[in-house]
């Protein structure tokens, strides 16, 4: 069965190529910067307006455009009789697609275009890396507010590293306050692209989800591309689950109540653990939390063309992603990155959480109704009036904590029922 929920009724209309930000009595900001994919925020440029001529790109379809003075008819002349009609030339009005943006997700923004950076398209990744983050912007939201910048209290957090597909990876294991022994446990990947971000910059989650769900939380730092292409972050994902099975009481976990969890790629990263688990007979995991999850290489998607030009992720900045992580272009038809193409068969309980703008939006919508198909329970949210990253953003973002909450209720609801199954089965039930 299937449950699908949208968090706010508000419909959002196309953009064009050369747009303006603004939002009605909620705040004034302009927004076109381009960010790092959960970690970057890029150089900001405010268009008021813009020109059609020869050197623009395509018009984006379904939109209507001004006609140019060269289209124009022809001005009529002055002879008696009547005149002949003069083409109407306004064009309908075309929404930006920040326009409606929440008011704790519009500040999060204005800071990070505050914060300056370099446009990610042209990047080399070793300097993508050095941009500023989101992260970043939530602090300085913190200071200007006068609030702690300290990261959301757990009982312990220690780092180590463990074996990956091809040598050691790091690891960041988050534990919560509780009386209760053996924890179950989350295996959480973080955003980036397969590029960027570290378990520093998505610290917020793991901590989140730790406290929310009672469960011990390891944040795993894969390898990232260019310097390590597809398939090498997929690999490592995939190894540190089967450690987690193998190692959990060494940890305080219990190896029989796993779950795995990851954002954007992350997202992606975290469904593939559950479908190689599934086909080289490792224990499955008892959910899937996956967070606005890469699931498609179809970039002419609804929300593709909508949210083309959407902040902090644009249509360009998946395009670069790719680029670094695909040996070609053929990768991108590979079932572990195009999901929505894979053998979804017998995969666990699955809870995907979407941000409405957001060009990954259709990808989750589509990836819950292919599960759906394939006999998998899922309930999947979309989030209105945030965008791509805004689930880490709780100290600051409304959304982000009813977002976090209903994660949390998700995986407790999955570990309770694994439990009982243990428990039926150790009775001989």
């Amino acid at each position: 069965m299937r449950l699908e929920e949208r968090c706010d009724g508000r419909t959002y209309i196309g953009l064009t190529s050369c747009t303006r930000a603004r939002m009605t009595n909620r705040a004034a900001i302009s927004v076109h910067s381009c960010l790092l994919l959960g970690t970057s925020l890029l150089a900001a440029s405010a268009v008021v307006a813009c020109e059609r001529d020869k050197s623009e790109p395509p018009p984006l379809p379904g939109i209507s455009y001004p006609p140019s003075p060269q289209e124009l008819p022809a001005k009529p002349s002055d002879a008696p009789g009547p005149r002949p009609e003069t083409a109407k030339t306004d064009a309908p009005k075309v929404e930006d697609p920040m326009a409606d943006l929440d008011k704790d997700m519009a500040r999060v923004l204005a800071e990070a275009q505050a914060l300056g950076g370099k446009p990610l398209p042209g990047l080399k990744a070793e300097e993508a890396r050095k941009q500023p983050t989101l992260t970043d912007a939530v602090k300085s939201v913190l200071k200007k507010d006068e609030k702690a910048i300290t990261p959301e209290a757990v009982a312990k957090v220690q780092d180590r590293n463990i074996p990956g597909a091809a040598g050691n990876i790091p690891v960041r294991v988050y534990t919560p306050t509780s009386d209760t022994t053996p924890l179950p446990i989350v295996v959480y990947y973080h955003g980036g692209g397969f590029v960027l971000a570290t378990n520093d910059v998505y610290d917020a989650t793991p901590r989140a989800l730790a406290n929310g769900a009672q469960a011990i939380v390891v944040s795993v730092e894969y390898r990232k591309a260019p310097e390590h292409k597809f398939p090498a972050a997929h690999d490592d994902a995939f190894a540190a689950y089967k450690w987690v099975l193998k190692n959990a009481g060494s940890i305080g976990g219990d190896g029989k109540r796993v779950a795995v969890a990851g954002e954007s790629a992350g997202g992606n990263l975290a469904a593939n653990v559950a479908i190689a688990a599934r086909d080289k007979q490792e224990r499955m995991p008892v959910h899937l939390l996956l967070v606005y999850p890469v699931a498609s290489s179809n970039m002419s998607s609804e929300s593709y063309q909508k949210y083309r030009e959407a902040k902090p992720l644009d249509k360009n900045m998946m395009i670069w992603f790719t680029e670094q992580y695909f040996k070609t272009a053929d990768d991108g038809k590979d079932p572990r990155i195009n999901l929505v193409a894979a053998n979804l068969k017998g995969l666990p309980e699955t809870t995907i959480i979407n941000a409405e703008i957001d060009p990954l939006l259709s990808d989750g919508k589509l990836l819950a109704e292919k599960l759906e198909a394939a006999g998998v329970s899922v309930k999947q949210k979309t989030y209105g009036g945030v965008t791509h990253e805004f689930f880490g953003m709780a100290a600051v973002v409304e959304d982000a904590k009813d977002a976090q909450k209903l994660a949390s209720e998700r995986l407790r609801g999955s570990f309770i029922d694994a439990a009982k199954a243990t428990d039926a089965t150790a009775l001989g039930k």
